[in-house]
């Protein structure tokens, strides 16, 4: 099927914490939208049966609660297809904005997937209920080719934004397609954690993924096109990804992904939105996840004579990680945190004056955000000194033949493979073998950044 994702540099309040009236909102929304409308009708010239735009994309942000108000659509939440917002706009009030997606959609016979704020009344007495009496929800909406509202999705694991209420209950947002099947949703943060993003792909045996993202880059192992390919091809799945684009935020990256291919956008340089369109193969449900340990041979371990180089520790991703630095042009390393072991095989192609290190992490990440990481990373370190090791890198010259892998105590591994200026690489093999996971590749097409196996112990958060 051929699909489209929008990168798009949002038109931003100068002032979002000063409360402003609906109509002043709608005007700015309205430019956003503009935007987005000249969007679908070249991806639907391009043959384009679906296009997702990315989270915060028509209203922005830094929003306090009362600030963003008069910005929220009120969106029903049902999963009925009974509303079609373009051809019905009288049956609710203050829904102009997902009035306008809709018709977007109608008009040019194109799935539609886009990310706005909601607002739900409630009974003051009701449980959870806020005491302004409304729910304000990060709201994804699916719409039909035909402008009917599929599905709702609001944005279960939030990111520093006061400005929204989590649902009581983990939303599982699905909808049916006739070119690709279905599809599920979930939005930026919601990546890294069991609810709803692995439960949605595991309980529905899920193929295709839409995902509106405001995601900020974080190398060495959090750039917006590395995880989301990580997620890909861990989890064998098609994933549509659309970013906002603001260089100055550090926010850039989207993509279009399969398990074996990417087609990506990372551009940290120039301003202006993106517009990728790319044709993919429907995966269909018998193409197996990598979450089934399977028996085999491990990878070669060495003799153990050589002399091993020291460890150090260095900070990176705000995490106290343990290193190994690899010297000289092969070795065999080995480097153990609590009860994780990770080890590498490693040739070097070409000897460069580059310092590169093994890394392993395995505990409670805190900042930013508090989730259990377990983390076997080969890294290229800033510059030539240790303390230099875990720092944001773009470049890199050294070409590495590697088997990396590790004793992990989680099913839920996302294997990185980041090569120079953020480009994307695919792994010659991948999977568990005899409980150890493992990553191989002869000779990255570009130098190496970083390898490593992200493994997520979601029961320990």
């Amino acid at each position: 099927y051929v699909a489209a994702v929008y990168e798009h540099e949002s038109i931003l309040s100068p002032a979002p914490a000063v409360p402003v009236e609906r109509r002043a909102a709608l005007e700015l929304m309205g430019r956003n939208l503009d935007i987005y409308e000249q969007q679908v009708q070249a991806a639907a010239r391009q043959g384009a049966q679906i296009i997702v735009f990315p989270e915060d994309g028509i209203h922005g942000f830094n929003f306090t609660r009362s600030s963003i108000y008069p910005y929220l659509d009120f969106i029903p939440h049902s999963h009925s297809g009974k509303w079609n917002p373009c051809r019905e706009p009288y049956l609710y009030n203050d829904t102009e904005v997902v009035q306008r997606l809709s018709c977007m959609a109608l008009q040019n016979k194109i799935f539609l997937v886009a990310n706005l704020g909601s607002k739900q009344p409630c009974e003051r007495g009701e449980p959870q209920c806020p005491p302004d009496g409304r729910f304000q929800f990060n709201t994804n909406v699916a719409l039909g080719a035909d402008g009917a509202l599929l599905a709702t999705y609001r944005k279960h694991n939030l990111y520093f934004e006061s400005a929204f209420d989590t649902p009581a209950q983990p939303d599982h947002a699905l909808f049916d397609t006739p070119f690709a099947g279905r599809f599920g949703m979930f939005t930026c943060f919601d990546i890294l954690f069991y609810e709803p993003a692995m439960s949605l792909i595991r309980q529905y045996n899920l193929k295709q993924i839409v995902y509106p993202t405001a995601w900020m880059n974080q190398l060495p192992l959090l750039a917006a096109v590395e995880f989301q390919q990580a997620f890909s091809t861990a989890f064998n799945v098609n994933i549509l990804a659309a970013n906002i684009h603001h260089p100055t935020l550090g926010m850039t990256g989207s993509g279009i992904y399969t398990p074996v291919k990417s087609f990506i956008y990372h551009n940290m340089e120039s301003y202006g939105g993106k517009l990728i369109v790319a044709e993919i193969p429907v995966l269909t449900a018998d193409y197996k996840t990598n979450l089934e340990k399977t028996p085999g041979r491990e990878p070669e371990k060495g003799k153990g004579k050589e002399q091993s180089p020291p460890s150090f520790y260095a900070e990176m991703m705000y995490d106290n990680f343990t290193f190994v630095p690899l010297w000289g042009e092969k070795g065999e390393l080995q480097v153990c945190a609590n009860s994780l072991c990770c080890y590498l095989n490693y040739q070097k192609a070409v000897l460069t004056d580059e310092l590169y290190a093994l890394g392993v992490f395995d505990g409670l990440h805190t900042v930013h955000g508090t989730y259990y990481v377990q983390a076997c990373a080969l890294v290229k370190c800033g510059g030539l000194s240790f303390s230099t090791c875990g720092q944001e890198v773009t470049d890199a010259t050294a070409l590495i033949d590697f088997q990396l892998w590790g004793n992990m105590s989680t099913p839920y591994i996302f294997p990185l493979l980041l090569t120079s200026g953020i480009t994307l690489d695919f792994a010659d093999h991948m999977g568990w073998k005899n409980n150890h996971y493992f990553l191989s590749k002869n000779r990255t097409s570009a130098g190496l950044l970083t390898a490593a196996l992200y493994g997520r112990w979601y029961e320990k958060d």
